[in-house]
């Protein structure tokens, strides 16, 4: 009885850590780097990441937490460039923070 009661309090914890941060002094634009050196987005250095089926995703690193989004076209579909091998990055994705990846 004890392990459920501690399984469900760690799930209910685990999924309120994924709610949205608008009320609790954070707004709700998913533009806004809150983490250790505080910036918008746009002032990070994006890279781009090939999928095992070959499409990009834009791909953020700034040395705390990550950003990945998938590359669309102005019609909404995927692009496939052929930038990099299928698993492979292109670009300095970790650039535009201060904050040192040893990776």
């Amino acid at each position: 009885m004890k392990a459920k009661i501690m399984m469900v309090t760690v799930c209910a914890l685990t999924l309120g850590a994924c709610a949205d941060y608008e009320g609790r002094g954070y707004p709700a634009d998913k533009t806004v780097d809150r983490g250790f050196d505080k910036k918008h987005l746009s002032q990070l250095q994006a890279g781009i990441w090939v999928d095992p089926n070959g499409c990009d995703h834009w791909i953020i690193d700034d040395g705390v937490e990550g950003y990945l989004s998938q590359r669309l076209d102005k019609y909404g579909k995927p692009v496939c460039s052929g930038v990099a091998q299928p698993t492979y990055t292109a670009g300095d994705f970790k650039g535009g923070s201060r904050v040192r990846d040893p990776n």
